[in-house]
């Protein structure tokens, strides 16, 4: 037994989490993710709500960090509001909202005078486009009448990506790819992810979505590219904030915006390759 714990131990510091309780949160995410579009999307788009609430609050609470203080009340509604707009009103109602809700928040500024304007409208901004604009694209993705199947394609895509990341890196990993602000990430685990997501695409397109292999090897590279980036993008963010963890709500994760990162930039990549997919099957190029 001791020497299962000192494996453990050993795989959880080279890995820089806890393994068990991570793999047991991703498995309880799976499950409501597949429960929730299962049953009716309507569920799932309220779940993604909810989460950008939450990604919200740990943003607003990490900025303050940096004395920059903003309205997690005004950025609650208009995240609920963006989310409401891309179920009912799809991209262009997701496009609509974040036009109105931008513009919006930078006028709560204006009472405050014009000190410091820039920083706070800029962390404005950006917590609006990282979290409640990325996260639509999920709403996205159920939206449609195969949604349920798109998800599954994306789960398969985002799975894949994080696990052989992390067990190709783990193993072989030796070169990092981003010393200055993930060392734990290295090259190997990138190319690895690479090769195995790009295969599970192929094979998810053509037994979920029933699409060509090579579409879905195209969309699979896609997801590593943009996951890879968003993850490093938040890395970048808590260094920066010289923070570990952007909340502590999910053992073995930290906060729901370390557990999503990957996921807010992978969900816009695959969303455009179905939407290309689509208007060439209708117009007949495939």
């Amino acid at each position: 037994m001791s020497d299962l714990h000192a494996i453990n131990d050993a795989i959880n510091k080279r890995a820089g989490r806890k393994l068990i309780p991570s793999i047991g949160v991703s498995v309880g995410l799976f499950a409501l993710v597949w429960a929730s579009l299962a049953f009716y999307r309507g569920i799932f788009a309220a779940i993604v709500a909810l989460a950008m609430v939450l990604g919200v609050r740990e943003m607003v609470t990490a900025l303050k960090r940096a004395d920059i203080n903003l309205s997690f009340t005004a950025l609650v509604l208009a995240s609920i509001g963006m989310a409401s707009a891309a179920w009912f009103g799809g991209v262009n109602g997701l496009a609509v909202a974040t036009a109105i809700a931008l513009p919006w928040l930078l006028a709560l500024l204006l009472p405050k005078g014009p000190e410091h304007f820039i920083r706070s409208a800029s962390a404005y901004a950006l917590t609006l486009i990282y979290i409640p604009f990325l996260a639509g694209f999920l709403i996205l993705l159920a939206r449609p009448h195969n949604g349920f199947d798109r998800m599954m394609t994306f789960v398969v895509l985002i799975a894949c990506n994080d696990t052989f990341a992390y067990l190709t890196g783990l193993a072989i990993g030796k070169h990092p790819l981003a010393p200055k602000i993930s060392p734990k990430k290295t090259w190997e685990g990138f190319i690895g992810s690479i090769v195995f997501t790009t295969i599970a695409g192929g094979l998810a397109f053509n037994y979920i979505l029933d699409a060509q292999i090579w579409l879905g090897a195209l969309a699979g590279l896609a997801v590593v590219v943009s996951g890879t980036v968003g993850d490093l993008i938040e890395s970048a963010i808590k260094r920066d904030l010289a923070i570990k963890d952007m909340g502590d709500l999910l053992p073995g994760h930290g906060g729901v915006l370390d557990r999503i990162d990957s996921i807010l930039f992978a969900a816009p990549a695959l969303w455009l390759a179905l939407e290309l997919v689509r208007r060439a099957q209708d117009s007949g190029l495939l």
